[in-house]
């Protein structure tokens, strides 16, 4: 009996010591959980905050990238249109010299069939100025006059194929010398002009610009009045020029001559974007800067000789 009760004893000390076991571990557990579960979320919090900051380095990049492909739109949007200008300018200017060539064989052929006595009558007439009568014209000052414009249309076709084919020393020699010859009219006009392209080629753009401000002062009603304004415009463009560029673009837009041409509505075009660029730059909105254009340096073989500088040429009429 007594052993049967020292069992029991035994029995329930053992159970004892097992519950007692049991809920030290169970609190050892429930304190592992706690510090489990507050390392979770501090490492959660961390994350968090960390994924923020890359989150608004990200949209700050974005807004970054969006403000570069405006400017790069602005830009190309610009670039095309002066392309579309010159496209159009250069189109019209095909049709014009088309027309022109037409009208300077017609009038070549008439003087020569005055030389060749089929406008006796008009030779017959005299020429009365101020009520004074004058001599009849002479065959040899009709003759000569001819020969000039024939010697000076070649020496000019001359010259625009040295230029198309990269000899601008030569292209400017021949149409300075189509210039002295003529001085006035419409090979005259066009000889300025053709220098100053030469001189563009070989970089003496200072040059280029004295050439085509004295065709502008030269012939204000010319037919290359509105396409020297806009030339240059669009070296003053190339230079960053804004203000100078501004100027040439509405002395255009103020020439009712150039009223039909292509060079208005592109001029238009222009100024209206250099306009709203200002806008947008003065209300803070991101904007390109502009870079000049680099040139090319000419090479000795191209290059414009000191001695055909055209500082000869005058501001006024030539």
């Amino acid at each position: 009996m007594k052993k049967i009760i020292v069992g029991i004893a035994l029995a329930a000390l053992s159970l004892t010591g097992c519950s007692q076991m049991t809920v030290l571990r169970t609190e050892e557990m429930r304190n592992v959980g706690t510090d489990v579960q507050v390392a979770v979320l501090s490492n959660l919090d961390s994350a968090m905050h960390k994924l923020r900051a890359d989150n608004k380095n990200l949209r700050k990049r974005v807004d970054s990238l969006k403000a570069e492909l405006l400017a790069q739109q602005e830009a190309s949007a610009l670039l095309q249109k002066r392309m579309m200008a010159e496209l159009s300018i250069l189109s019209r200017r095909v049709s014009d010299e088309s027309e022109r060539n037409d009208s300077r064989q017609e009038e070549i052929i008439y003087r020569l069939d005055m030389l060749l006595g089929k406008s006796d009558k008009i030779l017959a007439k005299k020429v009365v100025v101020s009520g004074a009568p004058q001599a009849p014209i002479s065959m040899d000052s009709v003759e000569r006059e001819a020969e000039r414009l024939v010697e000076a249309e070649a020496m000019f076709n001359t010259a625009r194929s040295d230029y198309h084919r990269g000899e601008y020393k030569l292209a400017y020699t021949g149409f300075k010398q189509v210039y002295e010859q003529m001085k006035s009219g419409e090979l005259g006009e066009n000889s300025l002009y053709w220098m100053a392209l030469c001189l563009v080629e070989v970089n003496q753009i200072e040059k280029a610009k004295k050439v085509l401000d004295a065709l502008t002062q030269s012939f204000p009603d010319g037919g290359k009045t509105c396409t020297a304004l806009f030339k240059l415009a669009g070296i003053y463009g190339d230079e960053c020029n804004i203000e100078s560029q501004k100027q040439y673009l509405q002395k255009i837009l103020a020439n009712k001559l150039c009223e039909k041409s292509a060079e208005f509505e592109q001029a238009a075009e222009m100024l209206q974007f250099i306009l709203e660029r200002e806008e947008k730059k003065a209300s803070g909105a991101p904007v390109e800067a502009c870079e000049p254009v680099v040139r090319d340096v000419p090479k000795p073989s191209t290059a414009a000789p000191a001695e055909s500088q055209p500082a000869a040429v005058p501001a006024s009429a030539p």
